[in-house]
């Protein structure tokens, strides 16, 4: 399968593009009907696909986390950073 030249002026796919095509190789793979030249070629692209979007959940994962997670004290509460006269309220 021949790579077209426009292929690298193209942007990148996205996400959702990228697991699409994923899953597009992965059934011309189960098929079963291509030579084994071809096969190994998908299966490397296959390959390239898989490793991109596994980092690309680790960093959505990361992100989540960050969002997510509580702090661990009062003092690590980014809004009672910005507003103190409202900590003080709080302890009255």
């Amino acid at each position: 399968m021949p790579a077209k030249s426009s292929d690298s002026k193209k942007a990148p796919l996205g996400f959702e593009q990228r697991l699409e095509r994923l899953e597009h190789l992965a059934e011309m793979l189960r098929d079963g009907n291509i030579p084994l030249e071809d096969a190994v070629a998908i299966f490397e692209e296959g390959m390239k696909l898989s490793k991109s979007l596994e980092k690309d959940l680790s960093r959505v994962e990361r992100r989540v986390e960050i969002l997510t997670r509580e702090p661990a004290s009062e003092a690590d509460d980014p809004g009672l950073a910005l507003f103190p006269e409202l900590d003080e309220e709080e302890k009255e």
